[in-house]
């Protein structure tokens, strides 16, 4: 098999937009509705740690995904990974020679998974082929190797993120030691021969690691613990191996060691990120011996807490990866800055990512092209040839000349805090547009970035304004963003999603009869305390896996199993979401189960049956509150699902069904 039959030369001067093609043509059906939400065609390249071979996932529709390696100077493709049953998962080299890689199923639903992700290994010419780790509490093998169980590590063994140093047959691997859904005890670092299958070593931990960061040699430098609501960062000293506290942190609100560890420089040197020097988190150096950060940043992003990875090469330091509204590159060596500047200006309608081997011995660099109208796309650039090929796309079937403008926007809350938001509008002239105000989960977490984005193109491609409001809790805008949302579910948090949705209207961009707001998860429960306190304002709601009550979050059902950590339960909500004794006024006056009466729009409530976050009874008994008083309530539950749909089936399903729902309660044609 030859590079061409699934690689192919990019003809970019044909593709490049230009304003002629930014308009759809009149009258013509929008993109179905499984161009957005079928699983992605293309997920990752990975190079060699010398360049000289590509890993990717192959596969389509019919088949199960395969492991293939790429040898670069002779376009040369080999399957190396496969199984009967399953799709290949995560998969990483150990060295140029060989890859570790996990199982998944992607015909499955969260509800039905059986097996842990399980853990292989295989030279990049298919021999070698080992099994490392079991994948469901037995062995499986798919060779004919008389590997038996007693040599195999437990189901619970995961790979790390960290790369580490791929100059041997060696990784570490972490076991994760585990008493029930969602309740991690402590985490230990083995040493795994990858040839041999057999233990090398289990790294001594000063307390119950949750996370591991290695050097740049690849050895464990660093860990930090758990205790109760405390959590510590503790160094390894090379010569002696012992561990050194280097400080404590709240584990939930972060207060305390005004420090995390980043990563480990070729030179030993730690990096760190850090408010040290205003509201926002960016990184410096951290004296180990004076236990002090340096005293400017490397890096500091305005407005924006650090969110990224430093990029190594051949033993320096060359360059940063960083999340501002969209990500972006800074280079400090200027050879790469040269590179960046050739790719961006064969690419200059998209963000272009250079991901660099380890130890550079060939010319290639995998550039990952993406834009809010553009989904990614992974190519490889030939610094000799200075030509690209692409390699895959996500979304293939997504044209971007039908595709709507993101931009990010701010507005004032009540009380003043600055809230950035997320404005997508569809084509044509934007304004007084029926609209969606689509509330991210977590809710302590980033809602998005610049990028394109499959619930809200398509929103846009049917004809609907997409705001997604930053409100206060969202991390990733600063320090006084993120605490500003400590205890204020349905109360300033909700203020904000409002101010947000009136200042559309007064942009003109909304049309005030015509908005529905919507979210999963915590943007579910939004949703709901958003048509109980702000009734004028929203004309229908879609709540997906959704929370209708916290004292469900902390007491959930005999029935139903939960995920929620122990530990957040009795540490971290009380802080960030309230106190069920303190705070018990608070939480009935902020929940939609009691307040279930005052919901009298319209209203779309989905749920999974196997969701383990928000388990089935928040759905069910909110359904059955609010129907009596709402007989526009409509009820889906897919059985198998968990924490949100997994199979495109259901996406697909789900979406079509929203699509009607918003045609029938703020739809165009209204």
């Amino acid at each position: 098999m030859r590079l061409h039959h699934f690689l192919r030369a990019v003809a970019w001067a044909g593709a490049l937009l230009c304003s002629s093609a930014m308009a759809a043509a009149a009258g013509k059906p929008p993109p179905p509705i499984a161009d957005f939400f079928n699983n992605p065609e293309f997920s990752e390249a990975v190079l060699s740690p010398s360049g000289k071979y590509l890993a990717v996932r192959l596969g389509s529709k019919t088949k199960r995904d395969m492991l293939g390696v790429v040898e670069l100077a002779t376009n040369a493709v080999k399957v190396v990974g496969n199984f009967s049953d399953a799709d290949i998962g995560r998969y990483a080299w150990v060295n140029d020679q060989r890859l570790v890689f996990t199982a998944t199923d992607k015909d499955l639903a969260q509800g039905d998974i059986r097996y842990a992700p399980g853990l292989y290994a295989i030279n990049r010419d298919g021999s070698g082929f080992r099994q490392l780790a079991m994948r469901n509490g037995k062995a499986f093998i798919t060779t004919s190797s008389a590997l038996g169980t007693r040599d195999l590590l437990p189901w619970h063994t995961y790979l790390l993120n960290d790369e580490g140093a791929q100059d041997s047959d060696y990784i570490y691997v972490q076991d994760r030691n585990l008493s029930g859904p969602g309740q991690l005890n402590h985490v230990n670092l083995v040493r795994l021969n990858t040839v041999t299958g057999r233990v090398a070593s289990v790294v001594d931990r000063p307390g119950d690691s949750h996370s591991w960061l290695l050097d740049y040699q690849g050895e464990p430098r660093l860990t930090i613990t758990a205790d109760k609501g405390t959590s510590s960062i503790y160094y390894r000293e090379p010569a002696t191996k012992a561990w050194r506290k280097l400080g404590d942190f709240d584990s939930y609100t972060g207060k305390g060691a005004r420090f995390r560890p980043l990563a480990f420089g070729p030179d030993g040197t730690l990096y760190v990120t850090s408010t040290y020097q205003g509201d926002v988190t960016a990184v410096y150096t951290y004296d180990l011996a004076a236990g002090k950060l340096s005293d400017q940043p490397l890096v500091k992003l305005a407005g924006y807490d650090f969110h990224g990875q430093l990029i190594m090469r051949n033993n320096k330091l060359v360059g940063v990866h960083h999340l501002t509204d969209a990500m972006g590159t800074t280079w400090l060596d200027p050879a790469m800055q040269a590179m960046q500047e050739k790719v961006d200006a064969m690419l200059p309608n998209t963000i272009n990512l250079l991901t660099l081997p380890k130890r550079p011995e060939s010319p290639w660099v995998v550039v990952t092209a993406y834009a809010d109208i553009w989904p990614k796309r992974t190519m490889l650039y030939n610094s000799e040839t200075q030509k690209l090929t692409l390699v895959g796309a996500t979304y293939p079937a997504i044209k971007p000349n039908e595709m709507a403008r993101e931009q990010l926007v701010h507005y004032k809350a009540r009380d003043g805090l600055t809230i950035p938001a997320w404005l997508t509008l569809p084509q044509g002239d934007g304004k007084n547009l029926p609209m969606v105000v689509l509330v991210h989960g977590g809710p302590y977490v980033r809602g998005d970035s610049w990028g394109w984005s499959p619930d809200a193109q398509f929103l846009a491609s049917r004809g609907y304004a997409v705001l997604q409001p930053e409100f206060r809790g969202s991390t990733g805008f600063g320090v006084k963003h993120f605490v500003a949302g400590w205890k204020q579910w349905g109360l300033k948090m909700q203020d904000d999603i409002a101010d947000g949705t009136r200042w559309a209207i007064a942009q003109g961009y909304a049309d005030a009869k015509r908005i529905c707001i919507a979210g999963a998860s915590y943007g579910g429960y939004a949703t709901l305390m958003g048509l109980i306190n702000d009734p004028d304002l929203y004309q229908c709601g879609v709540n997906w896996v959704g929370v209708t009550d916290i004292n469900l979050l902390y007491d959930g059902s005999w029935n139903f199993s939960s995920d929620m950590p122990e530990n957040y339960k009795q540490y971290g909500m009380p802080q960030l979401i309230g106190d069920q004794v303190k705070d018990a006024d608070q939480f009935k006056a902020t929940s939609p189960l009691v307040q279930a009466a005052r919901v009298t729009q319209p209203l779309l409530l989905a749920y999974g049956g196997a969701d383990l976050r928000v388990p089935l009874p928040h759905g069910t008994k909110f359904y059955k509150a609010v129907k009596q008083t709402n007989p526009n309530v409509e009820w889906i539950e897919y059985e198998d699902e968990g924490h949100g749909w997994r199979l495109p089936q259901n996406r697909i399903d789900f979406w079509g069904r929203v699509e009607k729902f918003l045609n029938k309660n703020i739809g165009a044609a209204q």
